[in-house]
């Protein structure tokens, strides 16, 4: 895979109890189709070989014989496949018998890793025929070869060196200080967990939580793989349900009772870029990689896997600032973060008023919602929103309408201040000529309004409350002492694709005229309205018409800036995630676009309002963000080439 992108697969084929020969061909099969798949990681269940639940069959040395023979015959089978399979299988060491992961890479058993925690408990009675797993690791003879033996074993590819993988089983998760915890810390990325986890009511559920929670907190890749409907139904059974996390969220999940290969790709450079930007000592690098006289904390041991490229099966989403499920909840939590900051800012300054320019578009729109929610939970009068449209020469009759029926409707109290004539005087005074529309005629009137704005403040003894959001930051869309400024921005880490489902919330949320005002804001055409409409009194100046599409952007700047991937990786997830949307030429344009314009108005940013981070992206110089100014894009930029 490229991009640090490594296939993996759980793969939970059909199965006997004690039929080692049957498990060991169906082992083969999958690990056959998985390589054919492109899987550089294969993962199966617990004791998958003979079978978890062979009970005291277990204490058979013709079991545990037949198991090792299969586990030959299994090792034989990867020659050549370029995948390192991790299998389950009872192995006897140092006169005891162990639940055991098999390493197993091109032909040979890389290592062994025994269980370390052993349930005693309900339904589970382990203790009854394993050993737990040694303290330390070692180096013991199976069958001919000399291999790592211990829990304590990390594995690393040669040729993709970020592709680092520890094993854990079953119960390991589900204890306080699993295994996994030292893996990490020992360099792993991906922790892979065979496992025979039957099934009862609500334990996917807990299941789920526990992965999700172990790989967001370890920063990992983790593969689960649990054993299906082939166990021994005696007392339980047995669903194969399987899952594969990437810190923190699961990336594919396989349905209950259907045995199957679960596929996915688990990004490596991400979590390891994403170790390095925390910058704590809880991970510890390759410091505890040891690599070979038995008396060190971690085994080292190496392989290699297939470099072949191979068809990128997960998918990302187009608009990764807006959650997939649970909208209404995220929405109402955003909202009341961006509340809460500016009611502590009122508070702090004494402020009577908040004064904000109202235009009829979306970030506005929403500002004016998040100040009316901070004034209703002050127990302040709404009338001392002091609320402004200020018309001039791009001013449509629709935004103008929309801006003033809005601010009516909420019950705050609305100004309509036109500046075309003092914007006019300003030409006269810099000798600007009008019909001139450049930058200046654009800038101009943004820089009238902010100074009618905090005059009108400082007039009614309050702040002005900025408007200006996420995306417009990052692409330095505002005009500088503009827009840009305020002396709070509620707005700031709130990307233009979250907005409209903000706004959209709201709307629902407070209904009657409100939501019919806003739903009209929400099909306006996004623009600064500062060149003159056309010659139907429509919106001329369409904003991603000239800065790009804010769907690309904001997926630019969610992946750029959040998780540093580099332009070449961006690119190729932005193809699959726009298929039939945006071709590869059309988002090529805009991210190179994207990286000239962030890195050439980073100045804006180094000065901007204080204003509250809501979600994991924000660029304020004071928080997530600190930049030069003068910093060069050339080294993004040679991409593009």
């Amino acid at each position: 895979m490229q991009y640090g992108f490594i296939k993996v697969c759980a793969a939970t084929p059909d199965m006997r109890v004690a039929d080692v020969d049957f498990n060991t061909k169906k082992i083969i099969e999958a690990i056959t189709e998985s390589a054919e798949n492109g899987s550089q990681l294969t993962v199966f269940p617990e004791l998958c070989v003979c079978g978890y639940t062979c009970g005291d069959l277990f204490n058979q040395p013709v079991l545990i014989k037949a198991c090792e023979t299969a586990i030959n015959k299994i090792a034989a089978a990867t020659k050549d496949l370029k995948t390192i399979v991790f299998v389950g299988a009872p192995i006897k060491a140092y006169g005891k018998l162990f639940n055991c992961a098999v390493a197993i890479c091109d032909g040979k058993v890389l290592g062994i890793v025994p269980k370390t925690y052993l349930p005693n408990y309900g339904e589970f009675y382990e203790r009854r025929n394993f050993a737990p797993a040694p303290q330390s690791w070692s180096q013991i003879d199976f069958n001919g070869d000399n291999v790592a033996f211990g829990t304590k074993c990390v594995f690393k590819c040669d040729n993709q060196p970020e592709f680092t993988v520890s094993a854990e089983i079953c119960e390991d998760l589900w204890a306080a200080q699993s295994p996994s915890i030292a893996h990490v810390q020992a360099g792993a990325n991906i922790i892979v967990n065979l496992s025979c986890s039957d099934e009862t009511v609500g334990k996917a559920e807990y299941r789920r939580t526990l992965i999700k929670a172990q790989s967001g907190k370890l920063i990992c890749g983790y593969v689960y793989c649990n054993a299906g409907d082939g166990e021994s139904s005696t007392d339980m059974t047995f669903s194969g349900h399987n899952l594969i996390a990437e810190n923190g969220a699961i990336i594919s999940e396989s349905k209950p009772f259907k045995n199957c290969l679960l596929y996915s790709e688990i990004d490596v450079e991400k979590i390891a870029r994403e170790r390095i930007r925390q910058a704590s000592g809880y991970y510890s690098g390759n410091e505890n990689f040891q690599s070979a006289d038995g008396h060190n904390s971690y085994a080292e041991v190496r392989f290699e896997t297939s470099e072949k490229d191979s068809e990128l099966t997960r998918t990302f989403s187009r608009t990764p600032f807006v959650p997939n499920d649970g909208l209404k909840e995220r929405s109402e939590l955003i909202l009341t973060v961006q509340q809460k900051g500016l009611e502590k800012r009122l508070k702090h300054t004494g402020s009577k008023t908040a004064v904000i320019g109202v235009s009829g578009g979306l970030d506005s729109a929403l500002a004016l919602l998040v100040v009316c929610r901070a004034f209703k939970a002050l127990g302040k009068d709404l009338r001392d929103i002091i609320a402004v449209t200020m018309p001039c020469f791009g001013t449509t009759k629709k935004t103008k309408n929309n801006s003033l029926r809005l601010i009516v409707a909420l019950g705050a109290t609305a100004k309509t201040i036109p500046v075309s004539s003092s914007v006019l005087k300003h030409f006269k005074d810099i000798c600007h000529n009008p019909n001139d529309t450049n930058v200046t005629y654009e800038n101009a009137q943004a820089r009238m309004r902010t100074m009618i704005l905090m005059s009108l403040a400082n007039e009614t003894d309050g702040i002005v409350v900025g408007t200006c959001d996420l995306s417009e930051t990052a692409l330095g869309w505002s005009t500088y002492n503009g827009d840009h400024m305020a002396m709070y921005g509620v707005n700031v880490s709130v990307p233009k694709t979250l907005v409209k489902h903000l706004i959209a919330y709201e709307a629902d949320k407070l209904g009657g005229e409100v939501n019919k005002i806003l739903q009209s804001i929400l099909n306006t055409e996004i623009s600064p309205e500062l060149l003159p409409p056309d010659n139907k009194g429509n919106i001329a100046q369409k904003t991603e018409d000239i800065v790009g599409p804010y769907i690309l952007h904001d997926f630019f700047i969610y992946y750029a800036l959040r998780y540093a991937f580099p332009p070449d990786k961006i690119l190729y997830i932005a193809e699959k995630a726009f298929k039939g949307v945006f071709n590869r030429e059309i988002i090529k344009k805009w991210l190179k676009s994207f990286y000239e314009r962030f890195f050439r108005h980073q100045f804006k940013r180094s000065c901007m309002p204080d204003g509250v981070k809501v979600g994991s992206v924000s660029l304020s110089p004071r928080g997530d963000w600190r930049m030069p100014s003068d910093a060069v894009a050339n080294v993004w930029l040679e991409y593009f080439k």
